[in-house]
């Protein structure tokens, strides 16, 4: 394993300064080490400019802008929370979690679109700072940010993400943890051994990230990258025969994906998927929810035994890992501890035996606190003090971790307990869906019954012919009581950009309207 005494990017930027800390596959754009160091010392004065301490928290609302890294490194360095928000979001959710952080400052990229013009009228006098051509009510980073000294600030300490939940079951709930007690920014960190460990990753990385930076696995997979002295190929957005592209132009060999990325690289024609040399790749780490067993059967098919998986939460409560070959005897498993000790829990706290379905606890991992939700951090740990983010799993023999679904998402049908990720996991293996959703509504005679939602891959095929295909597909593998008594068609999903699906929003139409059909 490499030494962990030089992780941080400050250390590369003196002894490989012109090697790219970021390559922007939109345009080829190069970030080096030297720069990236010298611009997040600039950012650190910065915030010191604009009276930002130790222990005080400033956001970002960033598109994936090659920028965003000296703006996080700069906060790190300086001892700040720094808040990173969805771009996706509207105003009014914005101020909710900019005012529900505390933060002290808000830096906004031009790529998040109109939604920056209805902002400086929400904070008042707070300093907000655009990243792009100059618009009322914000100060110009760039220009600020060059003013200022390229060496470090005299008080340098570690900062920390403090990110939000993308509230796909409800209001974003933010995520903190403490400070590090070791106020060093260069202190070995669990995430950096663990990538080594597990992963691989080192100086020689050259990680494809295809997924937003203000979402946790991206961006701290990349920071990881940056304390190890690799290199970044940043995606703007995630297109599937772009991502096969960059693979062979980059020669990546570390990458990071969740099974939606997984379900449209396998939708790719044959002749497309071949057309492209991944053999690069060492290891393809996935996680965000479980992957449909024949959709990773089919990625270590075609990319061989580098397709990884680990199980955590933005949290950082716990984690579990498995390797392909590990994978292969132990099929739908997120894998065993590596951060933390896995527990399996009944609704009193009771730990229950193996192959019993129980709430997901782990033991030992870090601490944490739902910001301004102290109702909630409570009711995250049992009566042994272990945690939960409301995971439905259960732990073999071994202690390999098989996950359900999410408590919030289980749907009562009878009085039965049915878990919609199984019917959804075997619903996107058919050759004509591309996405699916199964949801709870609402039914007079047994409380809830069984709808899917489904994303077509051609949507002109959407119809009864196709529903009434599903439902048959559906019973073909799944019991009666599983089997979707409903199928419904959009064109797109309600998906959140990592890949995590915003059921509450397809459930809320539902029993908003009744027995009533969305489409």
């Amino acid at each position: 394993m490499e030494s962990l005494a030089l992780s941080h990017p400050c250390h590369h930027a003196r002894s490989t300064p012109d090697k790219p800390a970021v390559i922007f596959a939109p345009n080829g754009e190069v970030l080096d080490y030297r720069t990236l160091d010298a611009r997040s010392n600039q950012g650190a004065h910065l915030f010191r400019a604009i009276g930002l301490e130790r222990g005080e928290a400033v956001a970002f609302l960033f598109d994936n802008h090659i920028r965003f890294f000296e703006l996080a490194w700069a906060a790190q360095r300086a001892g700040l929370f720094f808040v990173c928000i969805p771009s996706r979001l509207t105003a009014p959710e914005i101020a909710y979690i900019v005012r529900d952080s505390g933060a002290n400052a808000l830096i906004v990229s031009e790529g998040v679109g109109p939604v920056i013009d209805e902002l400086p009228a929400l904070f008042g006098d707070s300093p907000r700072f655009l990243i792009g051509k100059a618009r009322p009510g914000y100060r110009d980073w760039i220009a600020e940010a060059s003013a200022q000294p390229e060496t470090p600030i005299a008080d340098e300490s570690a900062g920390v993400d403090m990110l939000y939940s993308s509230g796909t079951t409800g209001r974003p709930k933010g995520v903190r943890v403490a400070l590090p007690e070791d106020q060093a920014i260069d202190a070995p960190s669990v995430l950096v051994q663990l990538a080594q460990a597990l992963y691989g990753f080192g100086k020689d990385s050259i990680y494809l990230c295809p997924a937003p930076l203000y979402h946790a696995a991206p961006l701290r997979w990349s920071m990881v990258v940056h304390r190890l002295g690799g290199t970044i190929v940043l995606m703007d957005h995630f297109d599937a025969e772009e991502a096969l592209k960059l693979i062979e132009r980059y020669r990546i060999n570390v990458s990071q994906w969740v099974p939606t990325h997984f379900v449209r690289l396998l939708k790719l024609p044959e002749a497309v998927r071949r057309r492209h040399d991944v053999s690069s790749l060492k290891s393809a780490v996935h996680a965000a929810a479980p992957c449909p067993i024949p959709v990773k059967e089919a990625m270590i098919d075609w990319w061989g035994p580098v397709i990884d998986e680990y199980y955590a939460g933005s949290e950082g409560i716990g984690l579990t890992s498995i390797r392909s070959a590990e994978w292969l005897t132990h099929k739908g498993s997120v894998g065993r501890s590596m951060h933390g000790i896995a527990h399996i829990c009944d609704e009193d706290g009771n730990e229950l035996p193996p192959r019993t379905e129980g709430l997901v606890y782990f033991e030992g991992g870090s601490e944490f606190e739902y910001h301004n939700d102290p109702q909630k951090t409570a009711e995250a740990s049992n009566r042994h003090g272990w945690r939960t983010i409301g995971d439905i799993g259960w732990l073999d023999e071994e202690g390999y971790l098989y996950l359900t679904d999410r408590k919030s998402f289980m749907i009562i049908s009878g009085g039965v307990n049915i878990y919609p990720q199984e019917i959804e996991n075997h619903l996107v293996t058919h050759p004509k869906v591309i996405d699916a959703a199964v949801i709870g509504a609402p039914c007079a005679d047994m409380g809830e019954r069984v709808v899917a939602v489904v994303q077509p891959v051609d949507m002109e095929e959407a119809g009864e012919a196709l529903a009434f295909e599903l439902i048959a597909f559906c019973r073909e593998s799944l019991s009666g009581v599983k089997t979707p008594r409903q199928i419904d068609f959009l064109a797109e999903l309600p998906r959140h950009p990592t890949g995590k699906l915003y059921k509450r929003l397809l459930r809320d139409k539902y029993w908003g309207k009744g027995e009533g059909r969305i489409v």
